[in-house]
């Protein structure tokens, strides 16, 4: 197998746990440099891997065809621009970028150079969503009329000498988790006519926004979108009512865990949720009323990298094209503005 030279621009959080293992353990990639600017970990987990000090010297580096751009998020423009300008591949973590002119600029930079773009939205091979993407397209609720999706957290203190504490822009919980969400909805259901967003900061000190209550506005179905940094208790991850019934989901993907935890995606059964965490259906189908337990789709973040594989070397369709990922941060500037003037904003 042809196997494509990757580049990862950082070893923190991302690059350990989502794109390192995945990319290493891939028939089709193989995890060429890693930039290290200090430390020295990729050597005690990958040995064969080479390290450099700089995103330069990575770029220099003729071998390597494919950059993975998984830094702070207020450097994805900057590093992504730079990466194409070497003619790299790139594959960009969300949030794309933190402006809309930003994500066009590469886009179009991309084309011009015949170059592949891409952006990590891992969270459409969450188990849960592929759940829910199934009960949507069977219409298993009827005509769906309320669709709502919850990503909380609890940190109730100020991480200090954290970037994503920082207050530089694009720098959130609306921008971090809430651009997941946005793909997730508009995956499902296109853009929206408009929208409505409620943004806030409600830790005390905190000097970025760490709530927000997003409502997508759709000819027939209602789309709340909302996370937070304070809530302790879970709530349903997945909130969907229909004409024919409602389904729930709580719980959340275990990939990332499994991650953190050493996991190999390659292992048999990767990506499956205990039955504890399956969604509840209850409905009426072909005229039986049904209530019990759906079991959850097996999650599957490497299906990113099966898709990027089959792009650079079979030239096939990304999955996460570009031109979504200006769409999420058009609509995640919608929000910001929704809020500061408390309108509804136009798409």
């Amino acid at each position: 197998m042809n196997r494509i030279q990757t580049g990862l621009a950082a070893f923190g959080m991302s690059g350990k746990v989502f794109h390192a293992p995945v990319i290493a353990g891939h028939p089709g990639f193989c995890l060429h440099t890693v930039v290290e600017r200090t430390k020295n970990e990729v050597h005690g987990l990958y040995p064969e891997v080479k390290t450099v000090r700089s995103f330069e010297e990575m770029l220099r580096d003729d071998g390597i065809e494919l950059v993975v751009v998984n830094t702070p998020d207020h450097t994805h423009f900057e590093l992504a621009h730079r990466a194409l300008e070497a003619g790299k591949h790139v594959i960009v973590e969300k949030p794309f970028t933190q402006t809309v002119g930003q994500g066009e600029d590469l886009l179009n930079l991309a084309n011009k150079k015949g170059l592949k773009l891409s952006v990590f939205q891992n969270r459409r091979w969450d188990g849960d969503f592929l759940t829910v993407c199934k009960i949507v397209d069977n219409r298993c609720l009827g005509r769906l009329v309320e669709f709502e999706s919850n990503y909380m957290r609890y940190r109730n203190y100020v991480q200090q000498d954290s970037w994503k504490e920082s207050v530089l822009q694009g720098i959130g919980l609306t921008y971090n988790l809430g651009s997941h969400m946005i793909d997730q909805a508009v995956l499902l259901f296109g853009m929206p006519e408009a929208v409505w967003a409620d943004v806030d900061s409600l830790r005390g000190g905190s000097e970025i926004d760490d709530y927000y209550h997003i409502r997508l506005v759709y000819p027939d179905v209602k789309v709340t979108l909302k996370g937070s940094y304070l809530a302790r208790e879970e709530g349903a991850r997945y909130t969907l009512h229909g004409t024919h019934g409602s389904f729930l989901k709580y719980g959340i993907d275990p990939q990332e865990e499994a991650l953190k935890q050493g996991g190999n995606p390659a292992t048999p059964g990767w990506g499956k949720e205990p039955e504890e965490y399956w969604g509840v259906l209850n409905a009426e189908i072909n005229g039986v009323h049904f209530r019990g337990k759906v079991e959850t789709v097996a999650g599957n973040y490497a299906a990113f990298y099966d898709n990027m594989y089959d792009v650079l070397r079979h030239d096939a369709t990304p999955e996460v094209l570009p031109e979504q990922a200006v769409n999420v941060i058009r609509l995640i500037e919608a929000a910001m503005e929704s809020s500061r003037i408390r309108q509804y904003i136009e798409i």
